[in-house]
């Protein structure tokens, strides 16, 4: 008779084993899907999950930055007019850099690094 551990611990690692089979090596080692490419505009971006900025400054070329802003913690709220935009005191981040484009922050934002491959953002 086969217990239900011994059947949970059988399920395991046949789907651990599928999983390793299906999955490429690159994809195995990138971290969590943040966007698909193609969501996200040429010139702008988007703010994901309240925790991350991904950003197309120019075509194919894609950044990612925290979504806290550096000031006072608040979260950005808006990209728009080449800038990553913080609802709270007025501060302003580029999208190509993070930089600050307007205060009162002093600090640019976080750099988060991504992978892009076949359309889609993964964090590294």
């Amino acid at each position: 008779m086969i217990t239900r551990r011994a059947l949970i611990i059988r399920g395991g690692v046949t789907g651990a084993g599928a999983l390793f089979l299906w999955a490429s090596p690159a994809e195995a080692a990138a971290g969590p899907v943040l966007s698909k490419t193609r969501t996200i505009p040429v010139g702008g971006g988007k703010i994901l999950r309240g925790k991350y900025v991904v950003t197309q400054p120019t075509k194919g070329t894609f950044r990612a930055f925290s979504a806290v802003c550096t000031h006072q913690g608040c979260t950005v709220a808006s990209v728009s007019g080449g800038t990553i935009n913080c609802p709270c005191h007025g501060s302003k981040f580029s999208i190509t850099t993070g930089a600050v484009v307007n205060g009162p922050a002093k600090r640019a934002l976080a750099r988060r690094r991504i992978r892009v491959s076949r359309g889609v953002i993964r964090l590294a």
